[in-house]
């Protein structure tokens, strides 16, 4: 719905907006100020370990994080809140709104076949036309097909089903609602049209379930319900949790942003819809109107924190060490599918070190191979999203494995352009500030990024290193 004038003058005299981050892990909860993004206050609480869950401890977190940030007490100083979570999973609810079924969060992979024979029914092609992605595992679709399968009773009392930003909205609105960057992640939508396709839930989970309305950006999903505090604050649409990313470091065009987690993602904005039948580029919308090309590692921070291990040094001592060895590891080459991987699509790969002498095989090398290792990785999916045509001029580099000073330092070289690392912020919860924002005063604020450091590429050893490294991978595995 969109917000008169009358509610927006109203509130953006709130001075402030609250964004959540509902993540797998945990909920965190900032209130910043309207006018230049500052931080006012913070709250967070854990989720439950798992796959699955109730999604009413996901409302109990919220109410947790919320009374920790002190967001009641702040009162008519509140102009809105919007809410960014991960993404994908499915949320299946009754008549009444009640879970029919624990919902089944991305990294469940019990659909994983019903994704197979997705893919196989109507091939990558009529997939991409579709909603531009293929089915795997993560998606809502996959997971509703396996419900009306092997849980045909709960799938026969589905009424509505959405995602984990959609129950939020409902919890702090009232009703239920989306946006395209969350949409687009549920291979039922189609964020070229904008507009959901129906026959594939006819097809695949056999009934057409109530689903979200799909807000533009700058939409509301309604007013604060009173519980939460004040009555004059409006809910933005929302977002999946990469686009507010995205959002709260103001990302361009042209800039990529790389997050080193526990998996790794590469992702950028596009003006237009990228398209990739082999599935390993996800062609997701974002939250502003335009595209969120992005490519996901599964090895990156734990690549380094188990080479920390196997060394018997904490990380503090595992970047000294990398730090100290030569720049291209004296020689050696690790390819870090520890895990297996999925750009490239390796799902049964193992980690291979390549290169071992007498000579280098040292904790400070095996320590620099395995920073490098992690980088390289990264260079593939920049590179592929490259190959599509869209622009890498400079990279973001954000998320936990970016405190390492080693990796800190090589990227630039390793990935071939100049790097930034902004200052750490929950930069999650900033873009679902920032949108809330945007649907409480009508205008997307601008306000701007604090730079840490910034790092250009540094001598020739950055092009023996992904030489070797992607010579290593051909070798291995013929791509």
């Amino acid at each position: 719905m969109n917000i008169s004038d009358e509610n927006r003058t109203l509130s953006a005299a709130g001075r402030l907006v609250v964004g959540v981050d509902s993540s797998t892990q945990s909920c965190k909860v900032v209130a910043v100020d309207l006018e230049t993004g500052a931080q006012v206050s913070a709250g967070s609480a854990s989720h439950p370990d798992g796959t699955s869950i109730n999604p009413h401890l996901w409302t109990s977190a919220l109410e947790e994080a919320w009374r920790a940030a002190g967001i009641a007490a702040l009162g008519e100083r509140v102009a809105g809140v919007a809410v960014a979570a991960q993404q994908h999973g499915m949320v299946g609810v009754n008549g009444d709104n009640e879970p029919v079924h624990d919902a089944l969060l991305w990294n469940d992979v019990r659909s994983a076949e019903e994704a197979g024979r997705m893919v196989a029914e109507l091939g990558a092609e009529a997939w991409v036309d579709a909603v531009n992605i293929l089915p795997v595992a993560s998606f809502t679709l996959t997971k509703l097909a396996w419900l009306a399968r092997w849980q045909p009773d709960a799938a026969a009392r589905l009424d509505t089903v959405g995602l984990p930003h959609d129950w939020l909205n409902l919890q702090l609105s009232g009703s239920w609602s989306t946006d395209r960057s969350d949409a687009s992640g549920t291979a039922y939508f189609d964020p070229v049209a904008n507009t959901y396709r129906v026959e594939l839930l006819e097809k695949f989970f056999g009934a057409v379930p109530s689903l979200p309305q799909v807000l533009a950006p700058n939409e509301s999903a309604g007013q604060l319900l009173p519980r939460w505090g004040s009555s004059a604050a409006v809910v933005g649409a929302g977002m999946g949790d990469n686009a507010g990313a995205a959002l709260g470091l103001e990302l361009a065009p042209g800039e990529v942003a790389v997050s080193i987690g526990t998996s790794g993602t590469v992702f950028t904005i596009s003006e237009t819809a990228v398209r990739d039948v082999s599935g390993q580029l996800a062609g997701f919308a974002d939250a502003t109107g335009r595209h969120l090309p992005l490519l996901a590692t599964i090895n990156a921070a734990r690549v380094m924190a188990a080479g920390a291990a196997m060394l018997n040094v904490d990380l503090a001592e595992f970047d000294r060490l990398a730090l100290a060895a030569a720049p291209d590891a004296g020689g050696l080459t690790l390819l870090p599918y520890l895990d297996g991987e999925r750009t490239p699509n390796l799902p049964d790969a193992t980690g291979s070190m390549l290169g071992l002498t007498r000579a280098n095989m040292t904790p400070n090398n095996m320590a620099r191979a395995s920073v490098l290792a992690v980088l390289n990785s990264l260079a593939d999916a920049l590179d592929s999203l490259g190959s599509f045509g869209v622009p890498v001029e400079r990279v973001l580099l954000i998320g936990g494995g970016a405190k390492s000073r080693a990796l800190r330092e090589a990227a630039a070289t390793v990935f071939g352009v100049p790097v930034d690392v902004p200052e750490q912020r929950e930069y999650v919860a900033l873009g679902a500030a920032r949108q809330a924002a945007w649907a409480a005063t009508g205008e997307l604020p601008v306000w701007g990024r604090r730079i840490e450091e910034s790092f250009i590429p540094d001598g020739a050893w950055g092009s023996l290193v992904r030489g070797r490294y992607v010579a290593a991978r051909k070798a291995i595995y013929g791509r």
